[in-house]
């Protein structure tokens, strides 16, 4: 059965997974949420200016790929990898394949990792956890300009596409991936693995958001992304260490900066003010586990 026959299906899934993960997130009604947070964009320069920056470093990277083929070609580091992983996602490979678990990682790669990630940001502006919407725009805007500059200087291919031993799982069920997606996600664009650094770097904000089932939601995401980048073969587990590198530095950054904006924020008497009808749709109490 093919689940993703093209990039709009691919968008509205991720669209009703973003609705989804709010209401999970916030146990209310998620367009309640989704105003809030755009009426925030409004209301505080800092929060649109963040947003706006995302927007701008996620637009440039569909360019990576321009800028690559205009750069001189680096030494190509795939064979390294391969030297000393072998071909380990076969082996993974051959020993669970099923239907089921491909479509289930396909979705979590394509879908749910997105999906994820703008959720967070409405679920932190609209519950008022500007310290934690901070740190994740930070952290994210410093995957991208980390991850980018190895892009083009330390090409690293993907591991089916290196070894024969490992199937691209992915076209089982996306058959039109390398026309329709390959042009966001480059075949030499592995190290480190964006997709391991984005899901720790969500599931670290979460952990610090005080809320336990965004935390625990946020740290089974991450599990199943890692995971499928192996099953699905794309990646090295050198990438994804990389990755979680990456996602622990931008965090323990992001968090300081985070931390930072907020108290001064608060100093300056700048936090956005909410309707009192806005207020009691989120309440705190109704946005945090015990």
């Amino acid at each position: 059965m093919i689940v993703f026959g093209s990039m709009k299906m691919i968008s509205a899934l991720t669209a009703v997974s973003v609705a989804l993960l709010v209401g999970y997130g916030t146990a209310r009604q998620p367009f309640a949420a989704a105003a809030v947070f755009v009426r925030k964009l409004f209301l505080s320069p800092r929060h649109l200016i963040l947003f706006l920056s995302l927007l701008l470093i996620m637009a440039l990277n569909k360019f990576e790929l321009s800028l690559e083929a205009a750069l001189p070609v680096p030494p190509d580091l795939t064979r390294i990898l391969v030297g000393w992983e072998g071909s380990w996602q076969g082996t993974l490979q051959r020993a669970l394949e099923s239907p089921w678990l491909t479509h289930f990682c396909a979705f979590f790669y394509l879908v749910v990792f997105q999906g994820f990630m703008v959720a967070s940001l409405i679920f932190y502006a609209s519950a008022g956890k500007d310290k934690q919407y901070y740190a994740l725009c930070v952290a994210l805007l410093l995957n991208y300009l980390i991850a980018v500059p190895f892009y083009l200087f330390v090409p690293v291919h993907e591991a089916w596409d290196a070894s024969s031993n490992i199937r691209f799982l992915m076209l089982d069920v996306f058959p039109t991936f390398e026309t329709q997606y390959r042009h966001l996600s480059g075949l030499d664009n592995c190290f480190p693995s964006l997709h391991t650094s984005i899901s720790v770097t969500m599931a670290l904000v979460a952990l610090r958001s005080g809320s336990k089932r965004w935390a625990m939601f946020g740290i089974a995401n991450a599990v199943i992304i890692i995971f499928s980048i192996f099953y699905l073969g794309i990646h090295w587990a050198t990438d994804m260490f990389a990755g979680v590198i990456l996602a622990t530095l931008a965090v323990a950054i992001g968090l300081k900066a985070g931390a930072w904006v907020d108290r001064s924020q608060v100093r300056r008497g700048r936090q956005p003010r909410l309707h009192k009808d806005e207020l009691k749709q989120l309440a705190p109490s109704r946005l945090t586990d015990s």
